[in-house]
């Protein structure tokens, strides 16, 4: 398999491309990361050096890469979070010539926006490009519930309403929707959910909260899902699987004490994933 991965790039720490790409390559995965930006750092830590990369530069990367006949051999392109509307318009170009030499391929698109407990921190016009022009191009799509909420301008809250609204986001274009973050009020006190919605069914897995934020989990999350749908097209174990190596990463990062992930560390829970949270159809 080989995914094109469109997505930021930091030298300290794992966020973007800097956290999805090594545990693809772990699962065997071959990828073509394109950058976005080039920072020291996340911008979490308020202070960061390096350039945002031109929209016409990352464009450029790409027609090289095409350029070296490598289109019909891409089997997904993946996206996270998107800066700019240049970037978006990037991205989706990407996606049209590799759909055109590939018409199995897929794009998978998180739609970084925000989460619920620091609301929407990007800039006004991203959930705006985000929900009229890329979701409908997008063959997966994997918001926290927040993000669902605010793409589909609804409020999932318990199992059925976040069934209800990924069914809308759905509806936008995206075949399969993956819903990481979810909290419902039903729920047994200190887990957290993810929910996996496709044509065939909804699974949902539950697993213990690790109190901590981790930049850059989301990315791993997504990324691993996709290679792992896209390769066997069951979303029940993708879910499993993926589920199953974030977990164990961020449950070793927390150990760490250390603020970024322990990718390198974490690398046996994506080649070998234990498996240890029970997937749940709920439809």
């Amino acid at each position: 398999m080989k995914i094109l991965s469109i997505q930021s790039a930091v030298a300290y720490g794992h966020v973007g491309n800097s956290a999805a790409v090594f545990p693809l390559q772990r699962i065997g995965v071959e990828v073509l990361p394109v950058y976005t930006v080039n920072f020291s750092n996340h911008t979490g830590y308020g202070a960061w050096r390096g350039p945002l990369i031109a929209p016409a530069d990352v464009a450029d990367v790409i027609t090289g890469i095409e350029e070296r006949g490598v289109l019909p051999q891409i089997d997904v392109v993946l996206s996270g979070y998107q800066g700019s509307e240049g970037i978006g318009d990037v991205i989706l170009d990407a996606v049209a010539r590799v759909k055109a030499a590939n018409p199995a391929a897929v794009y998978s698109c998180d739609p970084v926006m925000g989460n619920a407990k620091s609301g929407c921190f990007v800039a006004p016009a991203i959930p705006v490009l985000l929900r009229e022009r890329v979701v409908p191009h997008a063959d997966i799509i994997t918001p926290n519930q927040f993000e669902l909420g605010f793409l589909t301008g609804t409020e999932p809250a318990d199992l059925d309403s976040t069934l209800a609204s990924a069914d809308r986001a759905r509806d936008m274009g995206p075949r399969t929707v993956l819903v990481t973050s979810v909290e419902r009020p039903d729920a047994a006190e200190g887990t957290i959910e993810m929910l996996a919605v496709t044509d065939d069914g909804a699974w949902i897995v539950q697993t213990p909260r690790i109190p901590m934020k981790a930049n850059g989990s989301g990315d791993v999350t997504a990324a691993l899902f996709t290679a792992h749908f896209r390769g066997t097209g069951d979303a029940a174990d993708a879910l499993a699987r993926t589920t199953s190596s974030v977990f164990d990463l961020l449950e070793r990062t927390h150990a760490s004490g250390e603020r970024e992930l322990q990718l390198v560390e974490s690398q046996e829970s994506y080649a070998h994933p234990r498996m240890q949270f029970e997937v749940r159809q709920v439809r």
